[in-house]
This record gives structure tokens, sequence and C-alpha cells, in this order.
């Protein structure tokens, strides 16, 4: 007899509590009654016998278990909606083809009001985008999988055109109770290097530029790494670690006070957001390039 397995809306609501941080407003967002959604949220902590949120006076906050099943959530729901995307594109009438690969950071916050401003011009162009991190956007890229990727990796690889599209900036980030948000003195980069951090998988990049900023301190090993943003985010938010990220991904974690941005001295935490390609851009690669510039943060 099969194990019962969670169904797509169960791990849609799970990815909604880590990204709203309350299951009201993650039933809000899903437009589903909250206590329909509390017995979904029982249903999958049964089926997984895991406790994945416990819930506050505040909001509700992912267990550490429930933080790493909320980053294989959100891979399955993002796979849903790329073959319901790509389902979409078969089915288009469309005469011209744009393959894009952006890292998760770029895709996740600033790629869909670039596709919203581009097909606002270009409907007739059909428009894939794959979401990897930096490291795979360079070998799709070199391998002619896609025409244009957007990365924040600090260098790009030779044989690669690239331009700067904006200006991004790494924070350091901690939850409110951490014993760094009492600190009268920023922190050194050599303290940070010595510190287990929560971190992406080796090749994004904002692994890649944390340790490009650090490459003059030996670091030690990483308290874990997690293959998404909102997985750091949400680990960094239960106290087990401090994290690096984008100040794209912790804005809304800042601005609630669910995390803590900590000075940091004797680091150049900002980073430039590229457009990479390889040989003459096509028509609609060089369009989208121009409406990513036009929209991109300065």
């Amino acid at each position: 007899m099969s194990e019962p397995r969670p169904d797509l809306e169960q791990l849609r609501l799970l990815v909604a509590i880590a990204d709203h941080g309350s299951l009201g407003a993650a039933s809000r967002s899903l437009e589903i009654a909250q206590p329909n959604a509390s017995r979904a949220l029982r249903r999958l902590e049964r089926q997984l016998g895991l406790e994945l949120v416990v819930r506050g006076p505040t909001g509700s906050r992912l267990t550490p278990q429930g933080a790493v099943v909320v980053h294989w959530a959100r891979e399955v729901v993002e796979a849903s909606a790329r073959l319901v995307t790509g389902a979409k594109a078969l089915a288009s009438e469309s005469t011209e083809n744009l393959a894009i690969a952006a890292s998760m950071t770029v895709a996740e916050h600033l790629v869909p009001r670039w596709l919203s401003d581009f097909r606002a011009r270009q409907a007739h162009v059909r428009v894939n985008l794959s979401v990897c991190n930096s490291q795979q956007v360079f070998e799709g890229i070199d391998r002619d999988e896609c025409d244009l990727g957007f990365v924040e990796s600090p260098a790009v690889p030779r044989g690669l055109r690239w331009t700067v599209v904006g200006q991004d900036e790494l924070l350091v980030v901690v939850a409110p109770g951490h014993p760094w948000t009492r600190r009268r003195r920023p922190l050194t980069a050599a303290e940070l290097a010595a510190t287990p951090l929560v971190v992406r998988e080796p090749g994004s990049g904002t692994r890649v530029s944390l340790e490009h900023q650090l490459s003059a301190h030996s670091m030690v090993e990483p308290a874990v790494e997690l293959g998404s943003n909102a997985a750091v985010k949400v680990m960094a938010a239960s106290g087990s670690a401090p994290a690096v990220l984008s100040r794209l991904a912790v804005a809304q974690a800042l601005e609630s006070g669910e995390l803590v941005a900590v000075p940091v001295d004797g680091m150049r935490l900002g980073r430039r957001l590229r457009g990479v390609w390889r040989g003459d851009l096509t028509r609609p690669a060089g369009d989208f390039l121009a409406a990513a510039r036009a929209a991109a943060p300065r």
C-alpha cells in the first residue's frame, strides 16, 4: 500500500505561510478559509510525521524541520508552475521565442516586473524562463540553452558578454533575539568569516558574492546549506544561525521585524546585477534586456 502523499494545495499553503508569516495571511493570499487552511496544515503534518509550524500571538513560525520541508515544497510548487507555463507556451501561436535564465534572487524579486513590462510591448514573443543559481545560468548560456541570463555573481566567465542592469546589496541578518543585535560596534569581516552561517548552495550568486567578500579570511564550514533564499531566510529568523542575503530577499522581513540587519565593517556589500549572453543578442533578447535596465534597482 502506497504512502499518503501531500497534495499541491497543501504545499502551496506551507510555502505561503513561509512567505507571509502567518496562517491567516497565507490563507487570504490563496483565497481559502482559515479553518480549511488549519485543517490542511494539520493533515500535512500528520502525513509527514513532523511539526512544521508553531503558531504564536504575532504570527506563525516555521520549525527548523519546517524550514527544510518548505524548501522542498517550494521546488515542487515552482516545478508545477513551470509545467503549466510550459504547456501554455507549447499551445501558444507566438512566432518568436525567447529563452531566459535567471538566478533565484533576480527571478523571485525582479523578473516578474520585467516580464510584465516586456509582454506589454511584445505580446507575440513566447518567453521561457528557467530559474536556477548563477553558475547554472552561465552553463545554460554556454550550452546555447538560453538567449539571455541574469546573475548577481561578482565575475562572469570568459567568452560571455555582459552588461550591468542594476544594483543590489548583501545584508547580514539575524533573528531579533540574536546577541549581534545588541552589539555596540559593527561586526567585522573576520568575525563573520569565523561564524557558521546559513548559506545558499555552492554556485549561487549570493554564496559566490559572500565568499568573494570574505576571500581575505578563512571561512568556517556553514551551519547549513539551502537551495533557496526563502529557506535561508526562515532558518535565520528561527534563530538557528545568522545569514547573508540580498536586500531584495529580506526587505519585507526587515520591515516586519522578523529579521534584523547587522552592520559590518570592512566589507563592500554592494553588488552589481548583470545581464549575460554569448555572441549577438537576438532582437527579443535585446528588447528584454532594455526592459530590465529600465526597471532594475539603482
